[in-house]
């Protein structure tokens, strides 16, 4: 009887390690070379040897790049190891599909595909925040588009998991797995939010591989992308500062220099849309004690009391098109806004080359928090707002139209808003002369 169970033991654990083997959490990323692919997976003990094999869509695989390895520990009480591999896929051929599988002698993934940037007659992105393991509403939908191939990109604007880093990080590892399905198809590009803070942000920047022009850690870094140059930064160094106000100043350097180099008239004729993606946004007509709610919020403003390092007149005299945000589990369209004066283009066309920023929140994915309430009245920087669980569609039609709906999965894929932001030139606003409405402090339901 003995014999048995200490055969049995040997076939449990070497099973267990083989399944620990096992690449997972593999998501496609760019990088900020065009014809270029990031892939990254982990697996839970070190497979030595691993790489990508690849191949055009009718091929047998014939391509290798071999993977860089990195341990990472958890900072948990338990102190769990996982080991997240990355390899850079270079001299790609756009507008083609790839098929691809990673592993290594001990453990191979299944088969995905993807296609490098495409021609000019297709730019299209999903955008959403604040998408956790629990109530993940709209996962199910997303997996499934990105399967069908809707997307060139995924813009996941901040908050993952609910979070990475919870029970001992395997809810990360949860989330990874959860969104393979996703961004094992579509390139996966993030930006960080509050609920990856904890052990300075450790889970948000071993999981990824965001292009390296930034901070190297993935909390700031630009790409250039068909038409548009993308700004992915991070609002989290206005609100940690146990971590530092180095990366206030840092990021905030950094963001000027990027757009100094995007607005040179050269690049600004090759990328004419400049789009940034950032947590926490500068305005929102939310019912709770968000920053937003407040008059002077910190992205906006600064640093509080001093207002120094604030990035709206920074993306206003660049001539920022588009402001992404999340962190309100909502959906809200504002009116093209800066510093409490609205913007729009006309009466008729408030978007057709408005006088400011648009900004867009969707942070309404689904997460075990759930809705964030509206003021119950509309304010009047507010174009349309909802609170139905859903995401964002982005489609950068040409040089001087860009497209957005906003899709309902509460009420089956239902498209509830859309707009077309149009500038026939795309230049700091503070070139023209533009009548704004001011929006004065009395006339707000915000907390000055």
């Amino acid at each position: 009887m003995w014999y048995l169970t200490v055969i049995l033991i040997f076939f449990y654990i070497r099973n267990s390690k083989g399944d620990n083997y096992q690449p997972e959490q593999i998501h496609l990323s760019y990088t900020d070379v065009v014809n270029q692919m990031a892939v990254t997976w982990s697996t839970q003990i070190y497979a030595n040897g691993s790489y990508v094999e690849y191949s055009l869509w009718n091929d047998k695989f014939n391509l290798i790049q071999n993977a860089t390895v990195s341990k990472f520990i958890d900072s948990g009480s338990a102190h769990r190891v996982l080991y997240m591999y990355r390899a850079v896929l270079k001299n790609l051929t756009m507008n083609t599909t790839y098929i691809y599988h990673v592993g290594s002698p001990f453990g191979w993934s299944g088969k995905y595909s993807f296609r490098t940037i495409p021609n000019e007659d297709r730019k299209s992105f999903a955008v959403y925040g604040d998408l956790g393991v629990i109530n993940a509403q709209s996962l199910a939908r997303l997996q499934r588009e990105a399967q069908m191939d809707y997307y060139d990109a995924i813009l996941h604007v901040g908050d993952f998991a609910y979070d990475m880093d919870a029970d001992q990080s395997r809810v990360g590892d949860q989330f990874m797995n959860e969104i393979q399905e996703i961004a094992t198809y579509v390139p996966y590009m993030v930006c960080p939010g509050n609920h990856e803070r904890a052990y300075n942000f450790s889970n948000y920047k071993a999981r990824f591989t965001m292009p390296a022009n930034g901070d190297g850690e993935n909390l700031w870094y630009s790409y250039n992308f068909g038409l548009a140059h993308i700004i992915s930064f991070s609002t989290e160094v206005y609100f940690w500062w146990e971590y530092g106000f180095a990366q206030i100043v840092n990021q905030y350097r950094w963001l000027e220099q990027d757009l100094i180099w995007a607005t040179a008239s050269e690049n600004r004729t090759k990328y004419p849309w400049i789009i940034t993606m950032g947590h926490q946004p500068m305005y929102c007509s939310n019912a709770n004690q968000d920053d937003c709610t407040f008059y002077d919020s910190r992205p906006r403003s600064g640093l509080p009391y001093i207002h120094t390092y604030g990035l709206e007149k920074l993306f206003y005299d660049y001539g920022v098109d588009l402001e992404l945000w999340a962190h309100e589990h909502s959906y809200e369209r504002l009116w093209p806004i800066y510093n409490w004066t609205v913007y729009n283009g006309s009466l008729s066309e408030p978007y057709k080359n408005p006088g400011a920023p648009t900004h867009l929140i969707t942070g309404s994915a689904g997460c075990f928090s759930k809705h964030n309430p509206f003021l119950n009245e509309t304010q009047i920087y507010s174009a349309f707002r909802s609170d139905d669980y859903g995401y964002s569609r982005m489609k950068i039609i040409n040089q001087t139209h860009l497209y957005i709906e906003q899709v309902s999965d509460d009420q089956d894929g239902k498209v509830i808003d859309n707009f077309t932001l149009i500038r026939e030139k795309h230049e700091p606003y503070s070139n023209h002369q533009y009548k704004g409405v001011k929006i004065h402090h009395k006339t707000l339901a915000y907390r000055q």
